[in-house]
C-alpha cells in the first residue's frame, strides 16, 4: 500500500487533534473528489514499518485525540490488508478505545461494506470495522455538495458512531458529540 500524505495536528477530519493517515488508491472516484491523485494505487510512499512507526510516536501525546484514516480509500480490500494489522499495532499501544479514537472515511457505504459479495467487503473488514469509532460512509456526490456540513462533503454522506452502532443493532448518527438513532 501507499500513501500520499500524513497530518499531525490535523483538526479537519475527526474531532480533537488528530494524525491523518491518506491512503492511496480508489476505484469510486466520485466526481468533484478534493484529492484525485489519491485514486492511483502507486501515488505516493510506500507505508512501511518505518511509516507505522512513525504515525505511532506522533500519537502519543496527550493532546492527540487519535488517528483517521482517509485517501484514495481505506477499504480498498489490497489497503485493508496492510491497514488491518496497522489498526492492530495502534489499539496495542493504546487499548482505551476513548483515549485514542480511530475515525475513518469511505467512499462506500456501511451496508456495503457488510454485505457478502460486494466491493470491497473482504476477510478483512469485519476486524477493521470493530477497531474504528467513527465511520464517515457514502461517495462524495457533486449534486449534494454541501460546505456547511461537519466532516462530510455531500449530504448523503453519514458520520456513524460505530461504536453506539454496535451496542445498538442498528445504524447510530454522530452529531457534534451528540448520537441519534437512525
Amino acid at each position: 500500500m501507499n500513501y500520499g500524505e500524513i497530518k499531525n495536528c490535523d483538526i479537519a477530519n475527526g474531532t480533537g487533534v488528530r494524525v491523518t493517515l491518506f491512503v492511496s488508491g480508489c476505484t469510486n472516484r466520485c466526481e468533484g473528489c478534493f484529492q484525485p491523485q489519491t485514486w492511483d494505487f502507486s501515488y505516493g510512499q510506500p507505508f512501511t514499518s518505518e511509516t507505522e512507526n512513525q504515525i505511532l510516536e506522533l500519537l502519543e501525546p496527550d493532546y492527540i485525540d487519535g488517528l483517521t484514516l482517509l485517501g484514495g480509500e481505506p477499504f480498498e480490500p489490497e489497503n485493508q490488508q496492510v491497514l488491518l494489522p496497522f489498526l492492530r499495532r495502534v489499539r496495542e499501544k493504546f487499548p482505551d478505545k476513548s483515549s485514542k479514537s480511530i475515525w475513518s472515511f469511505t467512499g462506500f457505504t456501511l451496508e456495503e461494506l457488510k454485505r457478502e459479495g460486494s466491493h470491497p467487503r473482504c476477510e478483512y473488514t469485519d476486524e477493521m470495522l470493530a477497531m474504528i469509532n467513527v465511520l464517515v460512509d457514502g461517495p462524495f456526490v457533486q449534486e449534494k455538495k454541501n460546505i456547511s456540513l461537519q466532516f462530510r462533503g455531500s449530504e448523503n454522506q453519514r458520520v456513524i458512531d460505530l461504536d453506539k452502532t454496535r451496542e445498538a443493532g442498528s445504524i447510530v448518527l454522530w452529531s457534534d458529540g451528540i448520537v441519534e438513532n437512525r
